[in-house]
C-alpha cells in the first residue's frame, strides 16, 4: 500500500498528458471526420478520390508508425521542422481518428434515404441547413454506438504516446515499475484506464439514452 501511494502522485502528473491529448483529439477529430465523411458522399470524383487514398493509408497502417514519422521523419524532410512532442502526438492523433470518424461518418450520412434530401429541397432549404437540420442529427443518432466504439479505443491509444518521450500514464508506471522493481505501479496503470474507459462508457450510454427518444 505505500509503494501504491508512493507512486500515486507521478501517475496522477502523467494523467494530464493522457486526458489532454484525449480531448484535444476528440474536438478536433469529430468534426473533422464529419466535413471528410460528408466530402466522401459528394459527387466531385476527384475529392472522393483523394478522401478514398487518405482514408486507405491511415486506416491502413499503424497510429504508432504515423507518430514516428510526424516526430522523427518531418525534421529529416525539411530541415528546421521539429515539432513539440505533444504536437506532433496530437497532429498524428487527430489524422488518425479523423480518417476513422469520417468512415463511420460516411456510412452514416448513406444510410439517409434520398427522399430526405428532396424532401428539404421541396422545403427550400440550402444545402448547409439541409445537411446541419435535416441529416446531422439522423446520422448523430445512427453512427453514436460506432463513433463511442472508437472514442474508446482512444482512450487505451493515448498510452502509445511515452514512445516519443511524453510522460504519460504508461510511461509513468513503467518508471515506477523499473525504479520499484514491483509490479505494482502497473497494475494502477490498469485501474486508472479501467476508470477513465468506465466513466466514458457510462457517458456514451447516457448520451444514447437521451437520443434514443424513439423507443
Amino acid at each position: 500500500m505505500d509503494l501504491a501511494i508512493k507512486v500515486f502522485p507521478s501517475l496522477f502528473e502523467g494523467l494530464k498528458t493522457t486526458l489532454s491529448l484525449f480531448g484535444w483529439t476528440l474536438v478536433l477529430s469529430l468534426p473533422l471526420g464529419f466535413l471528410v465523411g460528408l466530402g466522401a458522399t459528394s459527387r466531385f470524383k476527384p475529392l472522393r478520390w483523394l478522401i478514398d487514398v487518405y482514408t486507405w493509408v491511415i486506416r491502413g497502417t499503424p497510429l504508432l508508425l504515423q507518430m514516428f514519422f510526424i516526430f522523427f521523419g518531418l525534421p529529416l524532410l525539411s530541415e528546421g521542422l521539429v515539432l513539440d512532442r505533444f504536437v506532433a502526438a496530437l497532429i498524428a492523433f487527430v489524422i488518425n481518428y479523423t480518417a476513422y470518424y469520417a468512415e463511420i461518418f460516411r456510412g452514416g450520412i448513406q444510410a439517409i434515404p434520398q427522399g430526405q434530401y428532396e424532401g428539404a429541397k421541396v422545403l427550400g432549404l440550402s444545402k448547409v441547413q439541409t445537411v446541419m437540420t435535416i441529416v446531422f442529427p439522423q446520422v448523430f443518432k445512427i453512427i453514436l454506438p460506432s463513433v463511442g466504439n472508437e472514442i474508446i479505443t482512444l482512450v487505451k491509444d493515448t498510452s502509445l504516446v511515452y514512445a516519443v518521450g511524453l510522460s504519460d500514464v504508461m510511461k509513468a508506471g513503467k518508471t515506477a515499475m523499473t525504479r520499484e522493481v514491483s509490479i505494482i505501479p502497473l497494475i494502477e496503470v490498469m485501474l486508472f484506464y479501467l476508470v477513465l474507459t468506465g466513466i466514458v462508457t457510462l457517458v456514451l450510454r447516457s448520451i444514447e439514452k437521451r437520443v434514443n427518444y424513439y423507443q
